[in-house]
């Protein structure tokens, strides 16, 4: 059935049939010499337990403190989504609401997401709605900024010591976990792979 689709080059847009590959194998363009896509061996099993690992951790990493501010015999602590409320309430709406989204909402939608795909076809079962899933999953990509928020917090950590004590919390070594292993789960899911598992009529 996968010999019937057709797949473009993303680099010259040639339109050609997608080679067979055996496991580690890379296929390339004929035409510009691109990378269209790679053979790894057992990426699905791999994709699931990292985006299990990130959901244990995008709990902690939401549950738990970030920092706390020790200042003059007084301490003070946030989770990620009260320093997202706080943002709200202090006039920075759209900033509270961007915090949100692309550090809470994104990141989870993206790991349930996937489990979603993953664990019914680790147990050799199609989920409805497949397709769908895989569209969100990609239109949501580019929202994700865990990363971009990761660095803030190095930064605003970096000039907080000059002024309090910082007392790194669990939110925030989770969080620097699970960048990693969102980049491990994202880097290892084969959507390739699981669009040739559909019946033609649903690709």
């Amino acid at each position: 059935m996968s010999h019937e689709h057709l797949i473009a080059c993303h680099e010259c847009d040639l339109l050609l049939r997608p080679p067979e590959l055996e496991p580690g194998g890379v296929a390339r363009c004929p035409r510009c010499g691109a990378t269209l896509y790679k053979s790894a061996h057992r990426s699905q099993e791999r994709a699931l337990a990292f985006t299990v690992s990130a959901i244990i951790l995008l709990m902690l990493a939401n549950f738990f403190p970030i920092m706390a501010l020790q200042v003059g015999g007084n301490q003070v602590s946030c989770t990620l989504t009260s320093a997202a409320l706080m943002l709200y309430h202090e006039g920075m709406q759209e900033l509270g609401i961007l915090v949100l989204i692309t550090t809470v909402i994104v990141p989870t939608a993206q790991m349930l997401i996937m489990l979603y795909v993953l664990l019914p076809l680790s147990l050799d079962y199609l989920p409805p709605r497949i397709p769908d899933m895989l569209r969100m999953l990609n239109m949501l990509r580019p929202w994700s900024m865990v990363e971009v928020f990761m660095l803030g917090i190095l930064v605003s950590l970096t000039k907080l010591t000059a002024m309090a004590t910082v007392i790194p919390g669990i939110a925030l070594w989770s969080f620097a976990a699970l960048m990693v292993l969102m980049t491990a789960a994202i880097s290892a899911f084969n959507a390739r792979h699981i669009w040739q598992l559909l019946p033609l009529e649903n690709a």
